[in-house]
């Protein structure tokens, strides 16, 4: 099958290959392919294949089964067989071309791909061949004789024509009808039940040798099969002519109506610019409660429901709200468990998430949410699931809220849906392998999750939705360490620019100790007010009020009474009354101060209690006198029994019972250290360099991005006319240039060239590379290298070692 796509994939110009490889992504994935017979193979495998048919449209499926069923399918015969015209049957058709899952031969013969036949192993129910059960090792030619004679057809000739000649009389309805003329009483019904239930069903095998029954009628002429004594199967020809002529496969080109009404967009777009920066604002006070008080994990995982209510209420968000963006923070890597905390705190992504733009925030949360492989606002038998925890649907989730929003981009501007039954009917149209039960569940919830981001309004798209629902090629995984291309798409920029483009970086303060913000606050604005107000309100207008508490909260943050009078002037007119109220607060603020201390240490004799608390190799315990005989330490008790006995006095422990303890030392284990790796690809432990050890790669990087697709198949159709001057130079340039090498590696950087295999080689330098997918450039070689990410040159001469990569 690889080698008629081959063929086909030779006889495309430019710009059909470029379609191909702008449907299929994965074909030009790094590596990316640069010989035809390389992207056969990629566009060939049966995982991608599948992944490709889920993102197809109903009628492409429909058609694709339809060949499957069929022995030798043409686009004229597949549309007779689906009682369809030729003109509406070929878009379809060409769509599959266009996806490299099915492709004409040069006698119109259409191929597909072998991935689409794993995926229907009974396509319209119907079983294999004539062909395979005839051509089995258990049919003897005895047995095949007999048939041809039952059969009415002559026995001459070789077996392969006396097979066709069977084929030929089973596939014809009007013969086999008259056939079934003859047959024994409850033979049509046991037929029925294998034509339209079948194609394999669980018989008594004793009737299929007892002489005068239907089964072993049935089995005499070809019609039923036994591959196993309580298992028949009818042929797939046979089951054709039974359905009869008027049976055609379910078709439809058409999608089903979507229900739709008018609707403002001014009032969408509003909203939008409402709902965005609170999305924004909110993730930021939910991730800095975290900081404060991490959240912690049920032992089954997950939050639990008492912790989400806590956090909404402390935070000011409802308890949806805080269930779906403590998801997304979670996928959006902005906080992830902490052992030595034990709970889920913020982390250092977080830190330069905050320093960023206003747009970029929130497109590294919707990239999230986009990627996101659970349903927050889902709920099965009326209760939600657990936060955080796990969710067998997993991965088709992702693909119904990607599927739901595409279909609502189709929409126009200025018109939404209007019934959701109708919209779950629409979406299964294009994505008909969702699961439609799963869809109809998980529906509902996907749009609640886009309203509160900002997605979705009066039920049709916002701007942001529109761009967001466009980027369904690479959407990501939720388990990506890369940085997905969706929080770089310049359409999402745009949008997410102008959804923040009406927040408000000022407030009013009235004398009544309030502060009102008209119109949804900035992230900076609302983080201000609320170190040092309480929330009081939201919506169009949100409201804040000043009291003696919520100033000492800020205050006991670290704020002077000046510093957070310059914060709060700087974003509105200060009253009289509000500058009391800090002023007053801070002037009482420390009346009452708490230290901590790590332990105290009693002596009888003040005199050397006063001679330690001098002692000059002592001042790192921060020994202070309480009184004569009372002394702290600011370390714990055991640093400081330690440093005591270091300088040459005899503490002992007392437990909080007042009794003396003596414990045994044990010898501490030493943690493992963490590997990194060296240029030169070789490796080392962290510990080994004290330099790096303070230095963390950021978590998330930007992948390279692949090429563009027309102008790559450019460069393969070029590639395929120069295959046939390079073929045979290969062995003879490696055996002239790599000197430096064995023959036997030599041939192994042989396969590297003409089969893409994966190898490691060493160089002059010392410098290792671990190489795929090679073409020869006069004297080097030309390579993907999976440390640099990218195709690079590799000097034949100076190449000193090959060797496998498995």
């Amino acid at each position: 099958m690889e080698d008629h796509l081959l063929g086909w994939l030779r006889t495309l110009d430019e710009d059909r290959l470029g379609r191909i490889l702008a449907n299929r992504p994965d074909a030009i994935a790094a590596p990316w392919p640069r010989r035809l017979d390389t992207l056969a193979q990629r566009l060939g495998n049966a995982v991608a294949v599948i992944e490709t048919l889920r993102r197809l449209p109903l009628p492409c499926l429909q058609v694709a089964e339809t060949a499957l069923a069929m022995t030798r399918p043409t686009a004229d015969t597949l549309a007779r067989f689906l009682s369809s015209p030729e003109e509406e049957v070929t878009p379809w058709l060409e769509h599959l071309y266009d996806h490299a899952l099915a492709w004409p031969g040069d006698d119109g013969v259409i191929h597909l791909a072998e991935g689409v036949s794993r995926w229907w192993t009974a396509p319209l129910s119907l079983g294999e061949p004539l062909d395979h059960y005839l051509n089995a090792w258990s049919i003897s030619n005895d047995a095949l004789h007999a048939l041809a004679r039952n059969l009415g057809l002559p026995v001459q000739g070789n077996k392969r024509r006396m097979i066709t000649r069977v084929i030929e009389a089973l596939s014809d309805t009007d013969r086999v009808r008259a056939l079934m003329r003859h047959a024994p009483e409850g033979t049509v019904p046991l037929l029925d039940g294998f034509a339209w239930d079948g194609p394999a069903l669980t018989v008594d095998g004793a009737r299929f040798v007892t002489p005068g029954t239907p089964e072993r009628w049935c089995a005499d002429h070809g019609l039923l099969f036994r591959p196993s004594w309580h298992k028949a199967e009818i042929p797939r020809e046979v089951a054709i002519c039974l359905r009869g002529s008027g049976y055609h496969p379910a078709y439809l080109p058409d999608a089903p109506e979507l229900a739709t009404i008018p609707v403002d967009p001014e009032e969408v777009d509003h909203l939008m610019t409402l709902a965005a920066p609170h999305v924004v604002e909110r993730c930021a006070a939910l991730l800095d409660n975290t900081s404060k008080t991490p959240l912690p994990l049920l032992k089954t995982g997950g939050v639990g429901v008492r912790e989400v209510r806590r956090m909404a209420k402390e935070t000011g968000c409802d308890e949806d709200e805080t269930r779906l963006l403590l998801e997304i923070c979670a996928v959006a890597r902005l906080m992830a468990w902490d052992e030595p905390s034990g709970g889920m705190i913020p982390t250092e992504r977080f830190d330069r998430w905050r320093l960023d733009e206003g747009s970029a925030r929130l497109r590294v949360l919707l990239a999230a949410w986009w990627r996101m492989e659970r349903s927050s606002l889902r709920k099965i038998d009326g209760k939600y699931g657990t936060v955080l925890g796990d969710d067998p649907a997993g991965p088709v989730i992702a693909q119904v809220r990607r599927a739901v929003l595409s279909v609502l981009a189709h929409l126009p501007s200025g018109t939404a849906f209007a019934d959701r039954d109708s919209l779950i009917g629409n979406v299964h149209w294009h994505a008909p392998l969702i699961d439609r039960a799963l869809l109809r569940e998980c529906a509902p919830a996907v749009l609640d999750e886009a309203r509160l981001l900002g997605l979705l309004a009066n039920n049709t798209l916002t701007d942001l939705g529109r761009a967001l629902a466009g980027l369904t090629a690479k959407p990501g995984d939720e388990n990506d360490d890369a940085v997905p291309m969706v929080e770089h798409d310049p359409m999402l920029a745009e949008a997410a620019t102008r959804a923040l483009a009406s927040v408000r970086r000022s407030a009013l303060f009235g004398p009544d100790l309030t502060a009102v913000v008209t119109g949804p606050p900035s992230a900076e604005l609302a983080a201000l007010l609320d170190r040092c107000a309480d929330r009081e309100s939201r919506g169009a207008a949100s409201v804040w009020r000043f009291n003696t508490p919520s100033v000492r909260r800020a205050l006991d943050q670290g704020y002077e009474a000046d510093d957070l009078l310059d914060e709060l002037a700087a974003v509105g007119t200060i009253p009289q009354p509000l500058e009391y109220l800090v002023r007053d607060t801070a002037r009482r603020h420390g009346e009452v101060t708490v230290s901590t201390v790590g332990c105290v240490v009693q002596a009888t004799d003040p005199t050397l209690l006063a001679e330690i608390a001098a002692h000059r190799r002592l001042g790192r315990l921060g020994l202070r006198l309480l009184a004569p005989t009372v002394l702290v330490s600011a370390a714990p008790a055991d640093r400081t029994l330690a440093a005591l006995r270091e300088v040459g006095y005899s503490p002992v422990p007392v437990a909080d019972t007042g009794e003396i303890t003596i414990h045994r030392a044990r010898a501490e284990e030493s943690a493992p250290g963490k590997l990194v790796l060296l240029p030169g690809g070789q490796v080392a432990e962290l510990s080994d360099f004290p330099g790096l050890a303070e230095f963390e790669a950021p978590p998330h990087m930007l992948l390279e991005p692949p090429p563009d697709p027309y102008e790559h198949a450019r460069r393969l159709v070029a590639a395929g006319r120069a295959d046939g001057e390079k073929n045979g130079r290969t062995w003879a340039i490696i055996g002239r240039m790599a000197t430096r090498l064995p023959t036997a590696q030599q041939s192994l950087l042989g396969f590297v060239v003409d089969r893409g295999v994966r190898a490691g080689i060493t160089l002059t330098d010392g410098l290792t590379a671990t190489i795929s997918h090679g073409e020869l450039k006069g004297g080097a070689l030309d390579a993907w290298c999976e440390e640099a990410g990218d195709y690079l040159e590799f000097p034949l001469a100076e190449i000193v070692e090959v060797r496998g990569a498995y």
